[in-house]
């Protein structure tokens, strides 16, 4: 395959995945930062191009927050042996979106050849080489990686593709409403919001007047870039990949990773840390397999040979992991440093670093930050549900529950509490309307 450059879409504040997005109440966290099985998405996105050739990469970053975490975690490149550069802070005045910060990077840094342009804020699995020979063959100046999706799924979320007679795209529709997706078909193209391109192409459409005036007022790829290319006849074909996972939301973010605890995405299985244990139908490192807990003074490895604690399917344990007896884990994500209680049980769950779930907590398809405490009981367990997701920091005393409730970093919800489903408690006030005479 030719050699290939890489820019990274690195921008936006997440408001739709927080409090996942968010380090503390005022302190944004990087999409590209997010934590997905053991390292950050921009990580992955950079070791499954790697995997197939490319190692020099671009950041188009919007916002100081987004290129110094970016900047924290990737560096230059060197540890995983590949060049990354980065846009001027200085371009953050003028941006007006990811096309106008894509064709910009391309003048900045006099980009030639091909390019993928790729989001920070996901997990794919493309067949690079196969895109490559789909836009050559198109004679494309873009061409866009799609995924077939459900009319239901793609309603109001995903751009949708047309295409024409030729082949080519001749039409996008950005989120469009149910009906008009139903009419196009029970399964469409949708965008996945990665872009192979001719650099040399792009930037002479980037030097049109038009292009450039809309440029100065506001240029995303998806719903001006990609319209404004198709309009005026330049070629942009689009070719299906096998995988792509949105985390753009808390619901997202746990449906994709249950995919990816189920392999789905072979770009990344092989590089998951720790590999499968040989005593479960999980990943467990070493580390937690040898850790007694408090309460019986045994191993976890004793504990899953006689059955007193069950793991798996579809789990992933990292270090120095406690385990109590009687604990129950299915299709989740457990950081290090985690302690888990007696008779909890967890399925779907994403469990940030350090931890605490106490004993007999119930927890189903829901999302835990960094430093969480569910101080639970076994005579008052808390539950949590139905896709809730609790920020850095969070406590949640004994005997509360929570159904799709997402909580920000740092907020105490007290036992008793009379939380709606659905509800985001962003901060003091949202609590304190909400848990006025709980008692802890």
């Amino acid at each position: 395959m030719e050699r290939l450059s890489a820019i990274a879409l690195v921008g936006g504040r997440g408001v739709r995945a927080r409090p996942l997005t968010l380090n503390s109440p005022d302190h944004l966290r990087s999409k590209a930062a997010m934590h997905l099985v053991g390292r950050s998405l921009i990580e992955w996105a950079v070791e499954t191009l790697q995997s197939q050739g490319v190692d020099r990469y671009f950041v188009a970053a919007n916002g100081g927050e987004n290129r110094a975490q970016t900047k924290a975690i990737l560096e230059h490149g060197e540890r995983l042996g590949v060049s990354v550069r980065y846009s001027r802070t200085r371009f953050d005045r003028s941006n007006t979106g990811s096309g106008e910060a894509t064709l910009r990077c391309l003048e900045y840094w006099d980009l030639g050849g091909l390019a993928l342009v790729f989001p920070s804020d996901s997990v794919f699995d493309v067949d690079l080489p196969g895109m490559v020979r789909a836009h050559r063959a198109g004679d494309a100046v873009v061409t866009v990686a799609t995924v077939l999706r459900t009319a239901a799924e793609a309603a109001g979320k995903y751009g949708v593709v047309e295409r024409g007679a030729n082949g080519l795209v001749r039409r996008f529709v950005e989120k469009p409403a149910l009906p008009a997706v139903e009419a196009l078909g029970p399964r469409v193209e949708t965008n996945a919001g990665m872009y192979l391109i001719d650099c040399d192409r792009l930037r002479l459409a980037g030097r049109e007047p038009e292009l450039a005036a809309l440029a100065r007022r506001s240029l995303d790829w998806g719903g001006d870039l990609l319209p404004y290319l198709v309009r005026h006849g330049h070629r942009v074909a689009a070719h299906p990949i096998a995988k792509f996972g949105d985390l753009g939301s808390p619901r997202d973010y746990l449906t994709t990773l249950r995919e990816v605890l189920r392999d789905e995405y072979p770009a990344l299985s092989g590089r998951i840390d720790p590999p499968v244990s040989p005593l479960a139908r999980a990943r467990i490192h070493p580390s937690s397999l040898l850790l007694k807990d408090q309460a019986t003074g045994r191993t976890l490895a004793e504990k899953l040979a006689d059955g007193t604690v069950r793991i798996g399917p579809d789990v992933r344990i990292g270090r120095d992991v406690e385990i109590g007896p009687g604990v129950s884990l299915t299709a989740s994500d457990i950081g290090n440093g985690v302690d888990l209680g007696e008779a909890s049980v967890l399925c779907g769950v994403a469990c940030g670093d350090d931890s605490i779930i106490g004993p007999g907590a119930r927890i189903s398809d829901a999302f835990l930050g960094a430093n969480v405490e569910i101080r639970s009981r076994l005579e008052q367990p808390v539950v949590l549900e139905e896709f809730c997701a609790l920020g850095d920091g969070v406590l949640v005393r004994a005997g509360a529950r929570l159904s799709g409730v997402s909580v920000f970093p740092g907020l105490d919800v007290r036992g008793g509490s009379h939380i709606p489903p659905g509800t985001s408690l962003a901060g003091l006030a949202d609590l304190l309307r909400w848990t006025a005479g709980a008692r802890r």
